[in-house]
């Protein structure tokens, strides 16, 4: 009996020692599964405020893209700003959209086509200004380029999945519809007719250039001085990189992809507009057909030149005269442009031959030695 008390007692005291422990490992679960979630409440606090933070950071924003008037819109600002701010700068591009693509089947332009040779349309301010605007550069160019192009346009069809060589009978028939002088234009009201039915406005070649300027506009009126506007080519550096440095803007070399250059401008508050054969074009029976059309032939305009790079204070000046001086030609573009107060041009050719306006020669600069600059 005094052995069976004793393991008795003995699986008694192992038994408290088992529990003593098992409280003791207990306890110290405990205390760790608090400390985790002590921590872990601390790391979400502290990441809350980081996400709030972010949030708040990535609330502005320095640029914006976006698709619009049928290319690519981007501004960069060298500050950042609310996108509400953004917004409302994207809302006035769609806003001449609206107006003046002949896409649009109720903006402006398509009511004042739809209505050809039947009565006058009364239109916005800012459609009557472009037209206007586009009327004086095709007088200035003597016709090569005219805002009544649309149905030579549409006829081919270059940018689009229908693209093709019209027969020389459908040339023939659409180019009598191209004048310029039969667009009329009513002041006291506001309104424009065009004189014969089957004449179409296209405002294509000139209204990025007014959008780009109204952007401009609505930066300085927010007291923004410095940014960058590029809407598919057709870029407006306002400003500087600071208030000493200026911009370096690429210009495109039309043998190569975009974003390929032959040289850099060095620039401030001014808008450069390059027209060129690689933009737009398709390829029929081994021949390649660019979108820049002779409103004379009927056809794309041939010569030797492969692109025209305008510099001008406003950008819808150098919109409607980069197509201008590359109908032209280089001889008589430089001719023309040499005449113009405050235009400047970089003409490229067939051979890679550069062509520089004098007043630019300081602040342009070759950077690929395939080309090289040649005087006229």
């Amino acid at each position: 009996m005094r052995k069976t008390r004793k393991m008795t007692i003995i699986k008694f005291e192992e038994k408290s020692d088992f529990e003593y422990k098992g409280n003791r490992k207990a306890k110290k679960f405990i205390v760790y599964v608090l400390s985790i979630i002590v921590i872990a409440i601390g790391l979400y606090s502290v990441l809350y405020k980081y996400k709030d933070m972010n949030q708040s950071e990535n609330s502005l924003t320095k640029e914006k893209t976006g698709f619009l008037l049928g290319t690519v819109v981007q501004i960069k600002l060298l500050e950042p700003q609310p996108e509400d701010f953004f917004n409302e700068a994207f809302s006035l591009i769609q806003s001449i959209e609206n107006k003046m693509s002949i896409n649009i089947e109720n903006s402006e332009v398509s009511k004042i086509n739809k209505n050809a040779g039947k009565s006058y349309v009364k239109v916005s301010p800012e459609t009557y200004f472009v037209i206007e605007k586009g009327k004086y550069y095709s007088s200035l160019s003597n016709g090569f380029f005219d805002i009544s192009i649309g149905p030579l346009v549409k006829l081919w069809g270059i940018g689009s999945k229908d693209a093709n060589v019209p027969r020389q009978s459908e040339i023939d028939k659409v180019l009598r519809k191209i004048d310029y002088n039969h667009i009329l234009l009513n002041e006291s009201d506001r309104s424009v007719k065009l004189a014969e039915e089957g004449m179409v406005i296209d405002l294509g070649g000139i209204a990025k250039g007014y959008a780009a300027d109204v952007i401009a506009d609505y930066l300085k009126s927010k007291n923004i001085n410095n940014a960058i506007i590029d809407l598919g080519g057709n870029v407006l550096a306002l400003g500087g990189k600071s208030q000493n440095d200026k911009w370096n803007i690429g210009i495109q070399n039309p043998f190569q992809e975009r974003n390929k250059h032959i040289g850099i401008l060095n620039v401030k508050d001014k808008t450069i507009v390059t027209s060129g054969v690689y933009e737009r074009y398709f390829i029929e029976t081994g021949k390649r057909y660019h979108h820049i059309l002779d409103p004379f032939t009927g056809y794309p305009v041939k010569n030797s030149l492969m692109s025209v790079t305008i510099v001008a204070d406003k950008s819808i000046d150098a919109d409607g005269l980069s197509t201008t001086v590359f109908a032209l030609g280089t001889e008589k573009g430089m001719e023309l442009i040499e005449k113009l107060d405050g235009i400047d041009a970089i003409l490229v050719d067939k051979d890679k031959n550069v062509y520089v306006t004098k007043s630019l020669k300081e602040s342009f600069k070759i950077t690929n030695d395939e080309f090289k600059e040649k005087d006229i």
